[in-house]
């Protein structure tokens, strides 16, 4: 029997593609960190997705496997896929080797596949740790759980025979002290100190239903008191509007870096429902109306079901977002400091701020026993 290794534990972080797959790895790396300061934090994904531009810039070491997406229809990618994966898990293994990783934390998304299967295969196993993020299951997570040490899920209901823990997101997002920054925050980006503010964000390229209701009430929300911080999407900035007059600014921006300063600075989130917005929202404890993408099978509106039922947030369907709901609904909310603090107070009791930490803690102890 082989003496146990005495060096570092190696933690694998995988999920690509999308932001909604980065941001908990990347969350549950920083989280890793704190708890074993020793521990050496690898992300892993696929040379197509956003992880290329997001997991650098947060200076955590990037390896890249070959992505597998699974076909859905009978044709020559489906034909094409045993070679095709044999090769991504041969990819994988490699990374396994050169990382000599302990343990396996998967978030979905095509870079998972190989790795799941590579740390399966791997001669005494690499233990692998499931957690879902959206409220439905993707192939790859349910690929995953067959094999996992763990399996967890955001929010009950995902397909996945799963513990619930919440959504791991950001230290930066997960500690903040909303009414600490909101000053600092207001003024760094702008914006009234005073006035009610309502934060508009369609994701990283704007969402054109947003940016087009939004146009059309700029200056009414202007004129009743009510400032704006809207991300309108980089293509979308020579389109934004502009008011006029004596009222709080409704301030355009491209992208927003800093989320942390947005929601510091708002009192109500006008945006999409995406599982990260969603569990962000709900740890800082920001009123939200959610306008859930009409496309897919339906799982934004599903992950913000429970801020929903619970009070903390308001849904609209993409089509009936119009100007004259954001006149009904949206403005009048964003004037009513009652009901934002009891919405505000439910968004907090409806999340969990330290799923990062518990997802962690569990790769760790996995990663303690596979080396036992």
């Amino acid at each position: 029997m082989s003496a146990p290794r005495t060096d570092a534990l190696s933690v694998l972080v995988v999920g690509g593609g999308t932001a909604g797959h980065i941001e908990p790895a990347l969350a549950v790396g920083e989280a890793v960190a704190e708890l074993d300061p020793n521990a050496r934090v690898t992300a892993v994904g696929t040379p197509k997705g956003l992880e290329t531009e997001l997991v650098p810039r947060r200076g955590v070491p990037l390896e890249l496997v070959d992505p597998v997406p699974l076909p859905r229809k009978v044709g020559g990618d489906l034909f094409r896929l045993p070679t095709r994966l044999a090769r991504a898990v041969r990819g994988a293994r490699a990374v396994l080797r050169r990382t000599e990783a302990d343990v396996v934390v998967g978030f979905g998304g095509y870079a998972c596949v190989p790795v799941y299967l590579a740390a399966a295969l791997t001669r005494g196993r690499v233990p692998i740790v499931v957690h879902e993020a959206n409220a439905r299951a993707g192939i790859a997570n349910k690929l995953g759980a067959r094999f996992a040490v763990a399996t967890l899920a955001a929010v009950s209901g995902s397909g996945l025979d799963a513990r619930v823990v919440g959504n791991p997101v950001r230290r930066a997002v997960a500690g903040l002290d909303r009414e600490a920054l909101r000053a600092e925050a207001r003024a760094t980006l702008g914006l009234d100190p005073d006035a009610p503010t309502v934060l508009v964000v369609g994701g990283s390229q704007g969402a054109r239903s947003l940016n087009s209701a939004m146009a059309v009430v700029a200056q009414e929300f202007s004129d009743a008191g009510v400032g704006v911080l809207h991300a309108v999407g980089p293509k979308n900035l020579g389109d934004a509007p502009v008011v006029t007059g004596d009222g709080p600014a409704y301030v355009t921006v491209p992208y927003l870096d800093r989320m942390d300063l947005a929601y510091a600075a708002a009192d109500l989130i006008l945006c999409r429902s995406g599982a990260i917005t969603v569990a962000e929202v709900s740890a800082v404890g920001l009123p939200a109306v959610f306008v859930p993408l009409p496309h897919g099978n339906g799982e934004q509106a599903l992950n913000a079901r429970d801020l929903v039922a619970g009070g903390a947030a308001l849904l609209v369907e993409d089509a009936a977002l119009t100007p004259d709901h954001l006149r009904s609904t949206v403005l009048p909310l964003a004037l009513d400091r009652d009901r934002l603090d009891t919405m505000s107070a439910a968004a907090v009791s409806g999340g969990s701020r330290d799923a990062a930490e518990v997802v962690a803690r569990i790769a760790i102890d996995a990663a303690g026993k596979a080396r036992r």
